[in-house]
């Protein structure tokens, strides 16, 4: 190893972060423990003491961090935060990478903003909680999209608290796909408080019950591969099973369950009504329920 790969590979990028909620600490802690020069700004300055005591910068103002260095890390409560700190600020030749949770569309926005103020331009979606953050073995990451430049500047110290995933160079990219996931997570978070729910006045333990609902749950998983394919190829029959004319006609006694336990639809009824809906504009009745994604979009 040469002596000029030796220093390279013990460079550590300085990194200026702005922000130090639950989230932002997190971040901070990761790349300190790592060896990370760290300039902090925190709206409340003393959120940024601990940091302070552990080596990092603490700047007077974002304007003041922004200045510091180049690559500028946001994870702030709003885009509204985000509007307000970088105020004043010159970005000329920075790259802001945006960890604050927004829209596909905002994000688009902001890119664009920035850009004109001489910046590159990154929107991250963090799938991972505070905890997980610089923990590898928790299976944490956070989607990038944007400047491809730029994440490929900063690729490494970006992975040093999670895991990245670049999804594009459409800024809207990454939360596009975090909202995405968050959104299934509650499809099947309201599934599962529905299940309990139909349980819940009857002599079957909760804890007894759990495990069955995960095996269930993790077999019926793969069907998302076979969604996918269905909306790529347009086959809606190959392979099916269960038609949409039969599980519409089960579907009734799922309803009528519920009604005799005593248990409101309300996390039920809107799929089920999609599924009939399909049905009731015929053809549709030997194919796959993957055709009500296109009652959604319109």
């Amino acid at each position: 190893m040469s002596d000029n790969t030796a220093r390279d590979s013990a460079y550590k990028e300085p990194v200026i972060l702005l922000g130090l909620g639950a989230m932002g600490a997190a971040l901070a802690d990761a790349w300190l423990t790592a060896g990370h020069p760290l300039t902090v700004w925190n709206r409340d300055p003393r959120r940024a003491e601990p940091f302070a005591a552990r080596g990092a910068t603490v700047a007077a103002t974002a304007a003041e961090a922004v200045a510091s260095g180049r690559l500028v890390v946001l994870c702030l409560l709003d885009d509204d935060s985000v509007d307000e700190a970088l105020t004043g600020a010159d970005l000329t030749d920075r790259d802001l990478v945006n960890l604050t949770t927004g829209t596909p569309l905002r994000a688009r926005d902001r890119a664009t903003w920035a850009q004109a103020r001489g910046a590159r331009f990154l929107d991250g979606g963090i799938m991972a909680v505070p905890p997980m953050i610089g923990t590898p073995e928790s299976g944490g990451y956070v989607f990038y999209s944007g400047s491809a430049a730029s994440f490929e500047d900063h690729r490494h110290t970006l992975a040093v608290p999670a895991g990245t995933r670049y999804v594009g160079e459409d800024p809207g990219f990454a939360a596009l796909h975090d909202v995405a996931l968050l959104s299934a997570m509650y499809g099947a978070f309201s599934g599962i408080a529905h299940a309990f729910a139909l349980i819940r006045r009857e002599a079957v333990d909760p804890e007894k019950f759990a495990p069955l609902l995960v095996d269930w749950l993790t077999a019926m998983v793969p069907a998302a591969h076979t969604t996918a394919e269905r909306l790529n190829s347009g086959d809606h029959t190959s392979g099916v099973v269960s038609g949409l004319a039969m599980q519409v006609a089960g579907s009734a006694t799922l309803v009528r369950t519920a009604e005799d336990q005593g248990v409101s639809t309300a996390l039920l009824s809107p799929y089920l009504n999609l599924m009939e809906r399909l049905l009731r504009e015929g053809g549709h009745d030997e194919e796959d329920t993957a055709r009500v994604i296109d009652l959604l979009v319109g």
